[in-house]
C-alpha cells in the first residue's frame, strides 16, 4: 500500500539505511525473539555490518533478544547483573563450544569495560570487578553478586 502524500504534494521516500531495513525485517517477520539463526539471517541481510552495530540496532529497536544476541549490557548494574546471569545460564547448560562462545562474549565486554576505564569512566572498575569474577569462576558468581551488592548497599 503507497504512502499517502506528504503535504507538499509529493510521495514521500522510502526510508534508507541499515535502521530502516532492519525495522521493515522486524515489521515483517513479526519475530517474538531474535535468537543467533536470526541475528545471523539479519547481519547477512544488512552486510556489510559488523556485529556491534547490529546488536545497538536490535536493543535500540526494543525487540527481544537471546541473551547470545544481547551479551553483556553496561549501562546500570541493574542490566549487568541481569545480562551476566542469563549468560551463566546459557553457560551452564551449554556443551564445551558453547561455553567457549559465551566466555567471548564475556570477555569483550569485559575489555571493553576496561576502555572505558581508561576513559575516565569510574563506575566501569567495579563492572571489570563482576566480569572478572564471573570468567574466573562461573559457577560462584550468582552468590558471588548476591553478597557483592548486599554489600556497596
Amino acid at each position: 500500500m503507497p504512502k499517502p502524500p506528504s503535504p507538499t504534494g509529493k510521495t514521500p521516500a522510502k526510508s534508507r539505511g541499515k535502521r530502516a531495513d532492519l525495522a521493515r525485517w522486524l515489521e515483517r517477520e513479526k519475530a517474538p525473539l531474535i535468537g543467533e539463526a536470526e541475528f545471523e539471517q539479519l547481519r547477512s541481510m544488512l552486510a556489510p555490518i559488523s556485529e556491534s552495530y547490529l546488536r545497538k540496532l536490535l536493543r535500540d529497536s526494543g525487540v527481544a533478544l537471546a541473551p547470545m544476541i544481547q551479551g553483556v549490557r553496561q549501562s546500570d548494574f541493574d542490566e549487568l547483573e541481569e545480562t551476566l546471569l542469563a549468560l551463566l545460564d546459557e553457560y551452564e547448560k551449554g556443551d564445551a563450544m558453547r561455553r567457549a562462545a559465551v566466555r567471548k562474549l564475556v570477555i569483550t565486554a569485559k575489555d571493553h569495560a576496561r576502555w572505558a576505564l581508561r576513559r575516565g569512566h569510574a563506575t566501569k572498575e567495579e563492572m571489570v570487578l563482576w566480569m572478572m569474577t564471573w570468567l574466573e569462576n562461573p559457577p560462584v558468581f550468582r552468590e558471588w553478586v548476591r553478597l557483592r551488592r548486599a554489600q556497596l548497599g
